[in-house]
């Protein structure tokens, strides 16, 4: 008490009589000592934290403490923008004998607390002069040491404006101290407190606003992710996101310029259990597979590149099968799957290949030293997409536009062949296939198996329609079309959804043209679409009054009103030909009009749609910017959309293991996340 200037007590506590008492004290000429901390690995050895400057203190004769070194913080800043990145490593200004007495100056230099505040000193205003100076004088807020032994001790320390510096304390063979500090390594907002973790990872902490998160490497910092802080809130409003009865917090956050409104919604958390090393550059395509349709686990991981694919076995360890598994490795695989048990189907730009994996790359495989393999080629066409499903192969090229529906059949023990079923000649480009998982062994009809809330099967999907025998496709009409299998005609366009949509101020929306499209059964029947602008659209089959028949009925033409194009079909069992012409747009024929029931943005990048399982009442991930997990709420039997806590991800795939029963494998960053 009564004291002018700042002392540094050195105390020591007698554990005989249990007293402290004052070893000895160190004064400076000038006031507002900040801060006082130990050096690591140089025991005795202080640095003294003060406004400009930094004091190394020597204390290894406690009752005789002293400066021995003395770092100058006032630097010199302009009010133009610094880059910093090309900045070499200096030690800054020393006097070891003199006192710098900087403290008068910097009070100097703050505003009267007590005079008006002009809008030049508002800190809300970001308009004033003011923000265009800083001030020279400057103290050390905030700092950590590098957790890694070596022979120099090493600290980063953030300035009252933001700025990260590095400082090195070192004893040469002679005893003499030398402390060194950096240029300006990264310049951002004012640090809380500062954490320097193993791996050479820098957290940075903001009071008001957002923290980061800061890579060393090489003597440079480099940004990598930041730490979400909403913090203050100044204001909130909850509403109920599309009337879909999920509530959302719209909120006033941060102070100043930190300022912004966010939007806090109800998501899910998951378990990052795995990432590689960032080797996975140019990845095109994920897909788990299982030998057999009822096998509990998957049993292989494809891994599509620009030029190659990858098939590796899933268990404990992810190793290399592609040689024994028989998939083509020097091509990019467009789609692959389970066509039938012990059999997988791999679609690339020219070919199409059915294998059968050798007992190496699985134990259900065959006994033999090779795969078995056959290819069916489209006649000097490029495959753009693709799909596999039960027994069934779906490809589309695209110049001209053609719709090659494939099979397969047994010839002899484990040697299969791929036929065409049926070509169908396209008005539009196709820009997605997919074809339900939904094992048919046990059941004979899609709505057989559903019960429906709210009224007759009638009112949602007509009879006779075999999820098994049915694909969907999405076309630059746009649209997406349903297709299945008419007894005596083959593969029909039965249901069209047509795409044209427009926003609150009448103007059309464009790229809407479907990235990815799928059948699902969540409180009903429906075709969901997303497409390349972000937007996600749910289509349902229209009700059909009582009057109408349930059952499709197949349009009233013959082989005579059709277009001049002749192609093969087959009956129900698939296996026998037969000549007819087949186009999707004869006027004989009169698809569904199918009902579009939601659209809604989910983000701006295009939206792909990963099943977690087979099941058509499986759980959808929505792909884009911002995942997100599509499900039934149980209560309002409405779709609910729930964020998911990952970046933003390429690819994705379920993964299904004894060690992992719900595992998630997306491609990020390029790296390959569990």
């Amino acid at each position: 008490k009564k004291k002018i200037l700042n002392e540094l007590l050195l105390l020591e506590f007698s554990s005989r009589d249990s007293s402290i008492h004052v070893m000895s004290h160190y004064k400076d000429g000038s006031p507002l000592f900040l801060a006082v901390d130990e050096v690591p690995h140089l025991p005795g050895i202080l640095l003294l934290f003060k406004i400009g400057e930094v004091l190394l203190l020597d204390i290894r004769d406690p009752y005789h403490a002293n400066c021995v070194y003395r770092a100058n913080l006032c630097v010199p800043i302009s009010s133009e923008t610094k880059d910093v990145s090309n900045e070499c490593c200096r030690t800054l200004e020393v006097d070891d004998e003199g006192i710098f007495s900087v403290a008068a100056c910097a009070l100097l230099e703050l505003s009267d607390s007590g005079m008006d505040i002009s809008k030049e000193d508002d800190p809300m205003s970001i308009d004033g002069e003011s923000s265009k100076f800083i001030s020279n004088s400057s103290f050390i807020c905030t700092w950590d040491w590098d957790p890694e032994k070596s022979a120099n001790s090493k600290m980063i320390f953030c300035t009252d404006a933001g700025e990260l510096y590095m400082l090195s304390v070192s004893c040469d063979v002679q005893g003499y101290f030398k402390v060194a500090i950096t240029s300006c390594l990264y310049d951002g907002l004012h640090c809380k407190k500062l954490l320097w973790v193993k791996g050479g990872f820098i957290a940075s902490f903001v009071e008001m606003g957002d923290g980061l998160i800061l890579k060393l490497d090489e003597g440079r910092l480099f940004y990598q992710s930041s730490i979400q802080n909403i913090c203050p809130i100044l204001d909130v409003s909850v509403v109920d996101y599309h009337n879909e009865e999920q509530y959302q917090i719209f909120a006033a956050c941060g102070v100043g310029s930190e300022g912004s409104l966010r939007i806090i919604r109800s998501g899910i958390n998951i378990e990052k259990l795995l990432r590689t090393a960032p080797i996975y550059e140019g990845v095109t395509g994920i897909w788990s597979l299982r030998m057999k349709k009822g096998d509990a686990f998957h049993a292989f991981l494809v891994i599509s590149f620009v030029e190659e694919t990858r098939v590796l076995s899933v268990g404990v360890s992810f190793c290399d099968v592609t040689d024994s598994v028989g998939f083509f490795p020097d091509s990019c695989t467009v789609a692959c799957g389970l066509v039938e048990d012990r059999v997988l189907v791999q679609i690339c730009r020219h070919e199409v290949r059915i294998c059968v994996p050798t007992v190496t790359a699985h134990s259900e495989g065959i006994p033999s030293s090779y795969p078995i393999c056959k290819s069916w080629k489209p006649e000097d066409l490029t495959i753009n997409l693709g799909a596999v499903g039960n027994n069934l192969i779906v490809v589309a090229t695209s110049n001209p536009c053609i719709l090659f529906i494939l099979g397969t059949r047994l010839l002899s023990f484990c040697n299969y062949e791929i036929f065409e079923i049926q070509k169908i000649k396209l008005q539009a480009e196709v820009s997605c296939i997919s074809i339900p998982q939904e094992d048919c062994s046990a059941q004979e009809t899609l709505q057989s198996t559903i019960t429906f809330a709210g009224g007759s099967p009638q009112a949602f999907l007509p009879n006779g329609i075999e999820i098994c025998k049915t694909f969907v496709i999405g076309t630059h009409k746009p649209s997406v079309e349903l297709l299945s299998l008419v007894p005596r005609e083959g593969f029909k366009v039965l249901a069209v959804g047509k795409i044209s949509l427009t926003n609150a101020m009448g103007t059309a929306i464009s790229w809407c043209i479907p990235q990815d499209v799928r059948i699902v059964i969540l409180d009903q029947f429906y075709i969901v679409s997303g497409l390349r602008n972000g937007m996600l659209l749910w289509f349902q089959w229209p009700a059909i009054s009582s009057s109408s028949s349930s059952d499709y009925v197949s349009p009233n033409w013959t082989a005579t009103d059709l277009p001049s194009m002749v192609l093969p079909l087959v009956t129900e069992n698939m296996q026998q030909y037969v000549t007819v012409n087949v186009n999707e747009a004869s006027e004989g024929s009169s698809p569904v009009q199918l009902q579009l029931v939601a659209a809604r943005r989910i983000g701006v990048t295009p939206v792909f749609l990963a099943p977690l399982s087979e099941s058509l009442y499986a759980d959808i991930i929505a792909l884009c910017d911002r995942p997100w997990l599509l499900q039934t709420a149980r209560q309002s039997q409405r779709i609910a959309y729930t964020s998911i806590s990952f970046q933003s991800a390429s690819h994705v795939t379920p993964i299904c293991s004894a060690d992992c029963p719900k595992g998630i494998l997306f491609v990020a960053e390029n790296c390959l996340h569990l």
